[in-house]
């Protein structure tokens, strides 16, 4: 919960620095019962801290004031600003514990940083927390979405030219960065940049919320969207905010409570203005389209030099980032003012310990390999005058021989079809027969995304489901499933797989899921015996997972049903990946029809808005995903020789 301005820093006052009140006592003089119990800065209360912290309104263009805290290192000279622009609370941002050495109060991102003379600074965006104004998620630039004259950028700039102004200690030139919203914001301050701005890192960006970051995948819905809607609405301390579902399998929850629109009219959340969003836009139309940051970006000049970071396995935003990569790099013209980052991390893992993930283990802390040796000198150029550190225009992580790997583009790799074969069979040789597949999808029992009981808020759950054990559902009836023999050599794959889907169905509408899994061999690996690891032996790991949902065959924009048993062609990708798979090991794909709970249901059955489903909608069918012949149904394997 949040507090007024005044009240939460005589909470902090009171709560925190007790043992400090007989210092200001004695430098303040004599204590009435109407002396202000207010101050302005960690320095006034902690005389031995190793830093100054202040906290300032920063007034926008428009009058609003924005809740912006200041830390740096006492001391600090000509230092740079390094800006971060968040929804999520800056106040505890910068005061993670009470403590009197600047690396503890900070993120755990912020200590090379830090200890280095840069003046850190976290800013509440308008209307979220301590800042003043209305929230409007990942709110639009100006232009047709936006009738008004500001914006995230105009904030942006408008907090950029204040502090270069009212921080007398920092030399003029500030960088940005953050992830997931606080990646958006990054982006967004590059949108008409201030002049101050030297250097930008978006990590694992908010970009395109439709087709493939947070809100939907290609069409089909996320549930968890809801909460997060909801989450945002009450933020400023309103009350409410969470889901009143008590515990439990969010699989049996969900599955009661039948459509989206059900679920939200049982919860009573019509009216949340991020909610009615969703319920009222479930195609790809302006209102979605005109909102893609990546869209944005390319219709302007690139100016900053832009680090994009984004981690293989991010469970939330794993399109935004390359989608960025690619409206920038055909302006980049040197090769040397944009560079791609895919490090074997989950969402936002990059600014934690990067030793390991789920049940894989890499070769120590991946993540600060990356902050020192990488995004610490990229600043330290940009924003120090410091040596030119040469960043590799593409950084990426070889997953299964665990390397880094530095290259001149993305993708590395070339186009090599894995094709789907008889008998569950996968193969590079095409097939020349064509045949297919069958299985039938029911709504009633839809394929679990992780084993059950699912809790999507249970962190040990969410983090880390895009790497998990594919065995639980890889004997489901409903789960079609080829794989190669073990192979002999190694196959590396640098880039985007792309699928290739031939697909029937007994219905008029229907959800296509694609796994592309490295499957270890069945023998059990030494740190297993130590048990350092669950055993990894027979593991099927995902090395990516992406749906596709079938009405928008034709158009994302203008949805269409499908018509029963003709085959239809299906192309998306699935998430950039670096990853080797090794002699001995095989490639599987599995394909099913449903994800559930991330993903809501589809009926089966074409409804116009899907939203808005009723249980007789929800029916059985029968898919079919052909193979050979002129429907040969692949996975496009972006093979590096």
């Amino acid at each position: 919960m949040t507090f007024p301005h005044s009240s939460s820093r005589l909470l902090f006052v009171a709560g925190l620095l007790l043992g400090a009140l007989p210092a200001l006592a004695q430098d303040a003089g004599r204590v009435t019962p109407m002396t202000p119990d207010i101050v302005e800065s960690y320095d006034q209360v902690l005389p031995s801290a190793d830093f100054i912290r202040r906290e300032a309104m920063v007034p926008m263009r428009d009058g609003t004031k924005l809740y912006t805290v200041i830390v740096m290192k006492k001391g600090t000279k000509d230092g740079p600003i390094l800006l971060s622009r968040s929804p999520y609370d800056a106040h505890g941002s910068t005061h993670r514990v009470a403590s009197q050495r600047i690396v503890d109060i900070l993120e755990a991102m912020d200590a090379e940083f830090a200890e280095d003379g840069y003046i850190r600074v976290y800013q509440d965006i308008r209307g979220m927390h301590r800042s003043e104004g209305e929230y409007v998620m990942n709110r639009p630039i100006v232009g047709p979405l936006n009738d008004t004259d500001i914006d995230e950028s105009t904030d942006a700039y408008d907090t950029i030219d204040w502090l270069v102004k009212n921080v007398p200690e920092s030399n003029g030139k500030v960088g940005i960065i953050g992830s997931s919203y606080l990646g958006f914001t990054t982006l967004m301050a590059e949108i008409n940049p201030h002049p101050a701005l030297k250097a930008a890192v978006p990590e694992s960006p908010m970009v395109d919320g439709w087709m493939g970051d947070d809100w939907f995948h290609n069409g089909a819905f996320r549930v968890s969207s809801l909460d997060y809607a909801l989450g945002q609405a009450f933020n400023k301390g309103d009350g409410g905010g969470e889901f009143a579902l008590g515990g439990g399998d969010q699989y049996t929850r969900y599955l009661k409570a039948g459509s989206v629109a059900d679920f939200v009219k049982m919860l009573g959340i019509e009216d949340v203005p991020g909610v009615r969003k969703f319920l009222e836009n479930p195609a790809y139309t302006d209102f979605w389209s005109l909102q893609a940051v990546d869209k944005w970006l390319a219709a302007r000049p690139l100016t900053v030099p832009t680090m994009i970071e984004l981690g293989q396995w991010d469970q939330e935003d794993s399109y935004g980032g390359p989608a960025v990569y690619r409206a920038l790099e055909p302006k980049d013209k040197k090769n040397n003012m944009v560079s791609l980052v895919i490090g074997p991390w989950r969402h936002s893992g990059a600014n934690h310990g990067g030793y390991d993930l789920g049940a894989l283990t890499f070769t120590g802390d991946t993540a600060r390999e990356w902050r020192v040796r990488y995004v610490k000198p990229f600043f330290d150029h940009w924003l120090k005058g410091a040596p030119d550190p040469h960043t590799p225009p593409v950084l990426t992580y070889a997953t299964g021989i665990n390397e880094w790997e530095e290259s001149p583009r993305w993708p590395m790799g070339s186009a090599k079809p894995l094709y789907l074969a008889a008998d569950g069979a996968a193969s590079f040789d095409r097939p020349a027969a064509a045949g297919h597949d069958d299985y039938v999808s029911d709504p009633a029992h839809p394929v679990p995304f992780i084993p059950r009981p699912i809790n999507m808020d249970d962190a040990t759950q969410w983090k880390p489901w895009l790497v998990h054990d594919q065995r639980f559902v890889s004997d489901r009836p409903d789960v079609a499933v080829w794989q190669t023999a073990p192979l002999d050599k190694p196959v590396h794959i640098m880039g985007a797989p792309e699928v290739e889907l031939f697909a029937s169905t007994t219905g008029t509408d229907s959800d296509w899921v694609v796994k592309l899994i490295d499957v270890y061999p069945n023998d059990v690996p030494e740190d297993a015996v130590q048990g350092a690891k669950p055993s990894m032996a027979g593991y099927e790991l995902p090395v990516g997972i992406e749906i596709f949902r079938g009405r928008y065959a034709r158009s994302f924009a203008e949805p269409a049903p499908l018509t029963p048993g003709a085959v239809e062609h299906y192309s998306w990708t699935l998430p950039n990946v670096d990853h080797v798979f090794l002699p001995g090991h095989r490639i599987m794909v599995q394909v099913q029809s449903s994800l559930f709970p991330l993903y809501d249901r589809n009926p089966q059955t074409y409804v116009d808005n899907i939203m808005y489903a009723q249980p007789e909608d929800y029916q059985k069918a029968t898919q079919g995903i052909w193979r050979g012949g002129s429907t040969a149904s692949a996975v496009v394997l972006p093979v590096v020789e």
